[in-house]
């Protein structure tokens, strides 16, 4: 049921059909009240300054836009680098501390599996997962970082950051909930908008590959997967940041006749413990170089205001 209704929201909001065109009409008072509260809330906020350079990168819909490996990709660029976030879809609470420049220090249940992404593509950054952005800030300090990503943290406005935030493309252009928008880019507020194949170019590696393959994915609006994809012999979506067991895996390799499942990275730090036979779709992003110029100059800005 859960999983029926998520894919529902995700069509109504990306792709709607008639009837859902006029539920969203429908909700268009809830969305206005909404996104006023939403500006009310931006514009009581002042930035606090912790002292560090800190880079946010989202996207002002709800869904998957690519954020992870953009991050993987901007922080790999950088020496004593931090990477936070909540952790969606973990089974803890509270701050943890994922990876230190060393070591993976819990499993992915802990950490959940975008911090596992960061934690294992990134082998000399540090990975905290918190609901609270600012605690998680200070103790990344105090493990040394000098530069801090934040993944999807737009609307922590009372953090003083750089704002990267990614295109995504609507043909439904509301707030919640008659639309996909948590926030609108507020004009007053400084943000830099990149756009995929001017800014960033996704590259999709298959690796093991197989002659049966069946997909098993579990990331919002798995059809964005479709245009990378090999031949396979069937397809087996599930709601983002679905938890496998590992007996409902080898169900699915037994019904397909498959001689393997196609994943993606998210997926597959959640089932490589399971040693089922598994081929990759390892996503990867080639960044242009003046997106690393709009940080450096942000860097370096934010040098000189610490000097004055």
């Amino acid at each position: 049921m859960k999983k029926a209704f998520v894919f529902w929201v995700e069509e109504y909001f990306y792709n709607p059909t008639s009837l859902q065109k006029i539920i969203s009409l429908l909700f268009l008072p809830l969305s206005w009240l909404y996104c006023f509260v939403v500006y009310l809330r931006f514009q009581s906020k002042t930035p606090i300054d912790f002292g560090v350079d800190i880079v946010s990168v989202g996207n002002l819909t709800v869904g998957g836009s690519g954020k992870t490996p953009l991050v993987t990709a901007l922080a790999s660029h950088y020496e004593n680098a931090a990477v936070i976030l909540r952790g969606y879809g973990r089974q803890s609470k509270g701050l943890y501390v994922v990876k230190d420049r060393k070591n993976i220090l819990c499993d992915v249940k802990i950490s959940g599996d975008e911090a596992m992404i960061y934690a294992q593509k990134l082998p000399n950054a540090i990975v905290i997962v918190s609901e609270d952005r600012k605690i998680a800030i200070d103790k990344a300090k105090e493990l040394g970082a000098k530069v801090i990503f934040l993944d999807d943290a737009y609307s922590k406005h009372d953090i003083k950051k750089l704002d990267l935030l990614i295109k995504v493309e609507s043909s439904n252009s509301r707030c919640l909930p008659a639309g996909p928008f948590r926030e609108r880019a507020w004009s007053s507020k400084k943000s830099v908008m990149l756009e995929e194949n001017v800014d960033f170019k996704r590259h999709v590696a298959l690796k093991g590959k197989c002659d049966k393959m069946s997909l098993v994915t579990a990331i919002a609006r798995p059809g964005r997967l479709d245009k990378y994809l090999p031949p396979v012999v069937n397809k087996n979506y599930f709601e983002d940041h679905y938890a496998f067991t590992k007996a409902e895996l080898e169900t699915i390799l037994k019904r397909d006749e498959a001689e393997s499942l196609l994943v993606t990275y998210k997926d597959f730090v959640k089932m490589e413990a399971f040693g089922l036979p598994v081929s990759l779709l390892d996503l990867e992003m080639q960044v242009d170089a003046k997106v690393f110029e709009f940080i450096d100059l942000y860097r370096k800005n934010n040098t000189k205001d610490k000097i004055d």
